[in-house]
C-alpha cells in the first residue's frame, strides 16, 4: 500500500501534528510528567499495554509507579505509518525503550521494542490517542548497568532527570 503524493502533502499537517503527540507520549512517560502524558490522550482512551488495562489516569498511576523506581528511561519511536480517514486515524509506530531498573540484586538494564498500534481521534481540532494496544516484539535483560559514579568515558556529567528537575523544563517550552 503506498499513499500519493499529494494526499500527503494535504494531510501534512494532521501527520505532524499525530508525531507530535506521540512524542509528546514518549516525553511524559520519560520525565514523569503526567500532565505531558496527559495531553497525548483522550481522557476515555482505552490503553491495553502489558498486563495493564484502563484509560489515561489510570495508566499514569500504574506507569509511573513502576517508572518511578527505575533511574532512567528512555522511549524512542520511529516507523510510523498513519492511515488518515476524516477525524480518525490508524498509527502503527515502533518503539524502543531503555530503562534503568533498581532490581533486588542492584541495578540492571533492559531494553525492549515493539510496535504502538494506536487509534488517533482529532476532536476540536486536536489529535489524540483514543485506543492504544502495545505489542512488545523482542526485550534484552542485561545483568549490570553502567557505572555513573566514574562518569560517561571520564567525564564528569550526569543522566538527564524527571519532571521538573531536568534540564529541559528549564530550558525550553514545550506544550
Amino acid at each position: 500500500m503506498t499513499t500519493p503524493t499529494q494526499q500527503i502533502l494535504s494531510e501534512l499537517a494532521d501527520r505532524a501534528a499525530i508525531e507530535e503527540c506521540l512524542s509528546r507520549y514518549c516525553r511524559g512517560v520519560d520525565r514523569l510528567d503526567a500532565d505531558m502524558v496527559r495531553s497525548a490522550y483522550w481522557p476515555d482512551v482505552v490503553d491495553t499495554h502489558l498486563d495493564f488495562q484502563g484509560n489515561a489516569e489510570e495508566f499514569i498511576e500504574w506507569s509511573f509507579a513502576a517508572m518511578g523506581t527505575m533511574d532512567q528511561t528512555q522511549h524512542f519511536m520511529c516507523n510510523t505509518i498513519i492511515n488518515l480517514d476524516g477525524d480518525t486515524a490508524d498509527v502503527e509506530s515502533y518503539f524502543m525503550g531503555f530503562h534503568v531498573v533498581n532490581g533486588p540484586d542492584g541495578k540492571f538494564d533492559l531494553l525492549a521494542g515493539g510496535r504502538y498500534v494506536d487509534r488517533f481521534e482529532k476532536r476540536d481540532d486536536e489529535w489524540r490517542i483514543a485506543e492504544r494496544l502495545v505489542v512488545t516484539d523482542w526485550f534484552r535483560q542485561f545483568e549490570d548497568s553502567a557505572d555513573w559514579s566514574n562518569g560517561m568515558l571520564g567525564f564528569n556529567i550526569k543522566p538527564g532527570g524527571r519532571y521538573p528537575d531536568d534540564a529541559s523544563y528549564t530550558r525550553i517550552k514545550l506544550v
